[in-house]
């Protein structure tokens, strides 16, 4: 097993070389550049040639490339054109917000797709079966930023039942030691605040598990059907275990490594979802400070934000393909 860990950790050194260089090169050949985003209206041809001077952004790309990479390896990604903070400040603000938001998501999806994967499966091309795959079809095709905007004027304007926008309610904020709202009024025995947090987490969480949820749940029903198909499943049967047993040792488990590799994927994809649900909600948190960075060209910054994305996507595969030891022996053995 820690040999397999290892081979894994130096497979994603070259993996986020060839992003970085990617990104790199991407950010360099947008029109404009830098120089002309810091200067805005200011930003005659002199005044740019000599700010990409002081800069360093007239010198050959590889150059470029390399001390950019030194700076990366030591932890300094720069500071924001146009904020002036240090990019991982900004970053590091900004990160606990879509972390308890995305974990949130996370959670409703995997509490719910999984059984209503199992129980779809179950009862195959019965109303319950057909009423999870059109919710489920449904799901996946609503817009993001549509269902929010409908969630938040239902529940939220209309009724009057959850909070509309941001994490926290004007003047209710607890005590600052993790950055994430929910869990920091659990510490600091705020319980007022906590609460407060929770009802403004709902709206912008049920969205965002929106998807997730639809894919969990056809990816569960669908890697069901094939296992209780299998021969060592019919072969549990006619050896009279109990029905329990089959489900949970037999069935679900084996069911459960496809699962997995979706939730895994789905991770990584609640970052793009989040920029949309973020806006919705003015949640404040990294999709924000990635539209905030499109919108103004704020290229240190977006650099950053893009080689973060890729960083979080290889590790959750990894963690993805660890997991496998744990739900299955096969690939233990192996």
């Amino acid at each position: 097993m820690l040999r397999f860990i290892v081979r894994r950790l130096l497979q994603v050194i070259p993996t986020l070389l060839l992003l970085s260089v990617l990104v790199f090169a991407w950010l360099r050949s947008l029109p404009g550049g830098p120089a002309t985003a810091l200067l805005g209206e200011r930003a005659t041809p002199e005044r740019v040639e000599e700010l990409n001077r002081i800069l360093g952004l007239d010198q050959p790309i590889w150059t470029q490339y390399l001390r950019f990479l030194g700076r990366v390896l030591t932890g300094d990604f720069g500071t924001s054109s146009i904020t002036g903070e240090p990019v991982l400040t900004e970053i590091g603000r900004a990160m606990p917000a879509t972390i308890e938001l995305s974990v949130a998501a996370l959670a409703i999806a995997v509490a719910l797709g999984i059984p209503l994967g199992y129980l779809a499966a179950s009862y195959r091309g019965r109303p319950l079966d057909v009423s999870v795959v059109v919710v489920t079809l449904v799901g996946v095709s609503v817009p993001v930023f549509f269902l929010g905007y409908v969630l938040r004027d239902f529940f939220a304007v209309d009724l009057g039942l959850l909070p509309p926008s941001g994490r926290t309610s004007v003047g209710i904020d607890a005590t600052s030691v993790t950055g994430f709202a929910v869990l920091d009024g659990l510490l600091t025995r705020e319980f007022d605040a906590s609460w407060d947090a929770l009802t403004h987490l709902v709206l912008p969480a049920v969205t965002l598990a929106t998807i997730p949820l639809a894919v969990i749940t056809r990816i569960t029903r669908a890697s069901v059907l094939d296992v209780v198909g299998s021969d060592f499943v019919r072969t549990a049967n006619s050896k009279g275990l109990a029905p329990g047993t089959i489900r949970g040792r037999h069935v679900l488990r084996n069911a459960l490594l496809p699962v997995s590799t979706t939730i895994g994927l789905q991770t990584g994809l609640l970052l793009g979802g989040a920029v949309l649900t973020e806006r919705v909600f003015v949640w404040g948190g990294i999709g924000t400070l990635l539209a905030d960075s499109i919108t103004l060209r704020d290229y240190p910054r977006l650099q950053a934000l893009l080689l973060l994305g890729a960083l979080v996507y290889v590790l959750v595969n990894l963690l993805v393909d660890l997991s496998y030891a744990v739900i299955d022996p096969r690939v233990r053995l192996s």
